[in-house]
């Protein structure tokens, strides 16, 4: 039987409770029926609830592992989630786009850890540059407040939609909590509404989101209809248990 599942790749750091990073992502691609390939940016020193340390992974070692998978394999589509600074998340998109020049990038701009571990806050001069490459931006509400530090939310949005498609997840919301809003690349802008509020708060859940887009994205999903599905697919992750960290059922 021939492979039929396409292959997606994941670039980021590897969270010791599995409820982020590489391997929430991989679980993710499983289970929406993409093979999950990664790479690994940093290791980290954490749980659901307490982030410690994180090691970063040299880019000589990124790009060691970026070379021998494409090596093998046929990827189109990548996200990207932690990376030491945007020096270095420059390089690794023109080393991407090296291996594949049509390929398409879906960044989650990981900032700050959910318990408040800030890895690269101040470094944004190259940030315009990433934004010309890549195929979807998917911050946070609190991490698109920190991206231009002139500008406020409204000119964030705008200055951002002029260089690529942006996803503004609305977890962390005050006014409408869970309304995410869909930003096409100088065009129109669609609102997802949460289809209901009995969810709890999960470990790695932004992760996760950016993931299931990727993964019906790599499905020959449209954009508007991934991020969709993801949405839906990211709110019955929520549901899945009480706890911190949730289950991929």
């Amino acid at each position: 039987m021939s492979f039929n599942r396409p292959y997606v790749l994941t670039i980021a750091g590897f969270d010791p409770s599995s409820g982020a990073g590489l391997t929430a992502d991989v679980k993710t691609f499983e289970k929406l029926k993409c093979y999950g390939l990664s790479v690994c940016t940093a290791i980290t020193v954490q749980n659901d609830i307490n982030f410690k340390e994180c090691n970063w992974t040299s880019f000589e070692t990124i790009e060691a592992q970026i070379h021998v998978l494409f090596e093998r394999f046929d990827i189109k589509f990548v996200k990207i989630g932690i990376v030491e600074n945007w020096t270095v998340l420059n390089k690794i998109i023109d080393l991407l786009m090296s291996k594949n020049s049509s390929i398409k990038i879906i960044l989650d701009p990981i900032l700050a850890s959910g318990s408040n571990f800030q890895f690269h806050p101040d470094d944004t001069k190259e940030l315009d540059e990433v934004l010309n490459k890549i195929f979807l931006l998917t911050p946070n509400y609190i991490e698109i407040k920190s991206l231009f530090s002139d500008k406020d939310v409204d000119g964030t949005i705008s200055h951002i939609q002029h260089k690529t498609n942006l996803f503004l997840k609305g977890g962390h919301r005050k006014d409408a909590i869970g309304k995410d809003i869909l930003y096409i690349k100088e065009e129109k802008q669609y609102v997802f509404n949460p289809k209901t509020h009995n969810i709890s708060g999960k470990h790695g859940s932004g992760c996760v989101l950016s993931s299931a887009i990727t993964s019906y994205l790599a499905l020959d999903f449209p954009i508007v209809k991934s991020c969709y599905r993801a949405k839906r697919y990211t709110e019955r992750f929520l549901r899945s248990n009480k706890s911190l960290l949730g289950y991929h059922s």
